[in-house]
Formats: C-alpha cells, structure tokens, sequence
C-alpha cells in the first residue's frame, strides 16, 4: 500500500534514485518533497529485508548521496550516459 500521494510510478523512481550513487538525496526531496528520512522510511517498507539491509550498507556513509559533502567538480546527479535515447 503506497502512502503520502505518490503513485506506483513515482515510487518506483524514488527508489531508483535512491540506488544511484550519484543522486543526492536533495535530488529526491526536490522532486519528490521527500527528505533522506522519509526515503529511508519508503524504502524500508518497499524493498524487501535483504535488499533494504543491502541499500541502506551501501548508502551510509557514501558522500556522492549528499550535496554538502560532495566535491564540487561534481555538478550533476546522472552520467551522461545513463538515460538512453531512443
């Protein structure tokens, strides 16, 4: 069951950004109004257990997840060539 107002669509692409490692979580707070808490919390009900665990390891601590702690040549939030052309 999806709760705040977001869609399925919407969910699956907060998670999706979530498990880029180059997409802050400002990214998704942006787009979606949702802060680094509340993706923690969505993902946790959405993924199951192992995957939550496994995200969550790969997240903490991960500079690149967080705007502030970037380094500054670091301007975006995709590789350009992450988003295919069709």
């Amino acid at each position: 069951m999806l709760k705040n107002s977001h869609s399925k669509v919407d969910v699956s692409r907060i998670i999706e950004m979530a498990w880029e490692d180059r997409t802050p979580f400002e990214a998704i707070e942006q787009l979606y109004g949702l802060d680094e808490s509340s993706v923690i919390k969505l993902m946790r009900r959405e993924l199951k257990p192992g995957s939550f665990r496994l995200w969550r390891k790969r997240v903490n601590g991960r500079v690149t997840k967080h705007q502030k702690l970037r380094h500054p040549d670091v301007s975006r939030g995709f590789c350009p060539t992450q988003y295919k052309q069709k």
